[in-house]
């Protein structure tokens, strides 16, 4: 017999286990296929929790190299060692997905490692599901009352440049390297180029970073992508704007990839190439096509604001419907969809939704940027306030960057906040916090911050909107 589940979840990433264990706790029964062995999908086990683990080995690294001296600490230049730097990154990633799986269990959802798609839907509505696996006692198949789509993306390699697992690689092979690069040549400056190339420069490969656009980072405040440019050229980084990577050739000491810039072709000798020029849905095996669903031009599924497709009782959250490709936003509409399945009037609050670039220093934003709020053409005010002039910062030795705040002229209210600088992406909470409540620059300018600590720089800001900063 056919086992039969209020929810069926399909893959276990930040969005697909968040919403199942969110649905138990509302009371329904939860089965989630997963194919990986392990749970937490690319997040956690490729993208967002191990590139964070170099990025903080690496960072240190760095200090200990080049600032420990002037801290008055004597060392011998650090050696690296690279195995055991990727042995604790692994062993990271492992107490983590082994938290999940203990979560499960106390939750009590039914876990099945597997391929799921679609089969159909039954006259009495129950959507079938079909499991490829290799263990024998799983069952091949199970009904859902709902099923939640959450199968997250995957990397987008380059025309005529596909990704070999060892020369050419994706953001999980460059985080796989098992020496350092002589020359690593990123194509893409977006988040993970920038963040996979912060680590491997940081440990002594030399970083050249290809860009089709006039500059990275095209959602982010424009101040402070041309700050993150010139810290990153002053820690080596090389950057090849509005140019793109045109073919490649194989050598026997390495790759010899095609640019073609503004100032023609030319050829740039590399030994390792990541691609991180953008990511799909995952949607191939799906078996959309069994339950008459069909993908947009951009590869996504039209949800309504339940997370609804086109097709009662099947939903998709996450990196399949339209918005950035954050686990953060996964993760809420994980839990507002089910808590919407269980009539609860939640919502995600899609104008709080902050993005942050972990290099160093580091970049984070919430809300509108100074560019969209002159092109709407509505007065605002701007508040900024410059790590050098903060008292902890100097401590830190971190005195690069600042925050800027933006405002509505007339309420007062918070429009975006911009950071670039130490610890910027803790920092971005309070904003996101104070935005999601409709607080005005005011009322932040009138909160208690502990002194002395990096986040005065956010109440300094909001202090200059209204030309008030004290330190500034």
């Amino acid at each position: 017999m056919t086992e039969t589940y209020d929810l069926v979840v399909i893959g276990a990433g930040p969005g697909g286990y968040v919403a199942a264990i969110r649905a138990r706790q509302l009371g329904m029964t939860v089965a989630v296929v997963e194919k990986r062995a392990a749970l937490g999908g690319v997040c956690l086990n490729e993208g967002c929790i191990p590139s964070k683990a170099l990025l903080d080995s690496s960072e240190l690294f760095a200090q200990i190299r080049d600032k420990a001296a002037g801290h008055g600490i004597m060392v011998e230049p650090p050696r690296l060692e690279l195995a055991r730097m990727q042995e604790r990154k692994r062993e990271v990633v492992g107490k983590l997905t082994e938290g999940i799986a203990f979560l499960f269990k106390k939750n009590g959802i039914t876990r099945l490692t597997g391929t799921a798609s679609l089969a159909g839907v039954g006259s009495d509505g129950l959507i079938a599901v079909s499991i490829a696996g290799d263990d024998p006692a799983q069952p091949a198949r199970l009904q859902g009352r709902r099923v939640l789509l959450a199968t997250g993306s995957s990397a987008v390699a380059l025309p005529g440049i596909p990704f070999d697992g060892r020369h050419v690689v994706d953001a999980s092979g460059a985080l796989a390297f098992e020496q350092v690069p002589e020359h690593l040549l990123v194509v893409g400056a977006g988040y993970i180029g920038l963040e996979l190339g912060s680590v491997w420069r940081r440990l002594g490969a030399r970083v050249t970073v290809v860009e089709t656009l006039a500059k990275p980072l095209p959602a982010t405040d424009g101040q402070v992508a041309d700050t993150l440019v010139r810290s990153l050229k002053k820690q080596g980084f090389s950057f090849r704007m509005e140019t793109k990577a045109a073919g490649l050739k194989q050598q026997d000491d390495g790759l010899a990839v095609e640019l073609a810039g503004p100032a023609g072709n030319e050829q740039v000798h590399c030994d390792r190439l990541l691609v991180a020029a953008g990511r799909r849905p995952v949607t191939a095996g799906l078996g959309l096509e069994n339950v008459g669903l069909t993908v947009g031009v951009d590869g996504r599924l039209t949800v309504d604001e339940q997370y609804a497709t086109s097709v009662p009782g099947i939903f998709a959250i996450g990196d399949l419907v339209a918005g950035p490709m954050l686990a953060h936003k996964a993760s809420e509409e994980g839990v507002v969809c089910v808590e919407r399945m269980a009539g609860q009037a939640s919502r995600v609050a899609y104008d709080c939704l902050p993005g942050v670039v972990y290099t160093w220093p580091e970049a984070a934003g919430v809300g509108r940027t100074e560019e969209q709020l002159k092109a709407s053409g509505r007065p605002y005010l701007t508040g900024r306030f410059n790590f050098s002039a903060n008292g902890r910062a100097r401590c830190m030795d971190e005195g690069e960057g600042f925050v800027k705040l933006l405002a509505d002229a007339e309420s007062g209210r918070i429009e975006g906040v911009h950071i670039i600088g130490p610890r910027a992406s803790d920092l971005i909470a309070e904003a996101v916090t104070a935005m999601t409540y409709g607080a005005t620059a005011q009322d932040l300018a009138m909160t208690f911050h502990g002194h002395p600590t990096l986040a005065e720089a956010l109440k300094e800001a909001a202090l200059d909107a209204h030309k008030q900063a004290i330190h500034a």
